[in-house]
């Protein structure tokens, strides 16, 4: 397996444990609400309820967070083959080296570290549509591009 192919599943992995920890929390609250039953401290009451209503909205909005991960997934073809870099590319840089994927962190593949990040984030977006030899400035800290695959 290569390089970016053990990247990528360690992006789907990622994105498997967070869903799997937030159906997790979905499925506690449903339980909790409706065990929830009216008891003589009406307002203790509804204050529980309340609190296990935002918490539902809280999972909710991570819940789309990790389908929106699992489209840009799924829209990754790690065998595409470009020296722009792209959707998908790893990005070596003289400083550090990428992953264009989701925002999932650090990552290790054969002892070496790999940050994988969205292509809507900061650092992603200097990057998209780079070639080899251009240099990128993030953080103050200036990057050349040493490869793209």
């Amino acid at each position: 397996m290569e390089i970016k192919e053990k990247l990528y599943q360690q992006c789907v992995e990622y994105v498997n444990k967070r869903l799997q920890t937030i159906d997790e929390i979905i499925s506690s609250n449903q339980k909790a609400l409706q065990s929830e039953t009216k008891s003589s401290a009406g307002d203790k009451h509804e204050t529980g309820r309340a609190m296990l209503q935002l918490e539902m909205e809280k999972a909710g909005q991570q819940l789309q967070g990790i389908t929106q991960m699992k489209e840009i997934l799924a829209r990754i073809d790690i065998y595409k083959k470009s020296n722009i870099a792209h959707l998908g590319s790893v990005v070596i840089t003289d400083k550090a080296s990428y992953f264009l994927s989701i925002s999932s962190g650090k990552l290790k593949v054969d002892d070496k570290k790999y940050f994988s990040v969205s292509i809507s984030s900061p650092i992603g977006r200097l990057l998209l549509g780079k070639q080899e030899g251009e240099i990128v400035v993030f953080n103050n800290v200036k990057q050349k591009i040493k490869e793209i695959f």
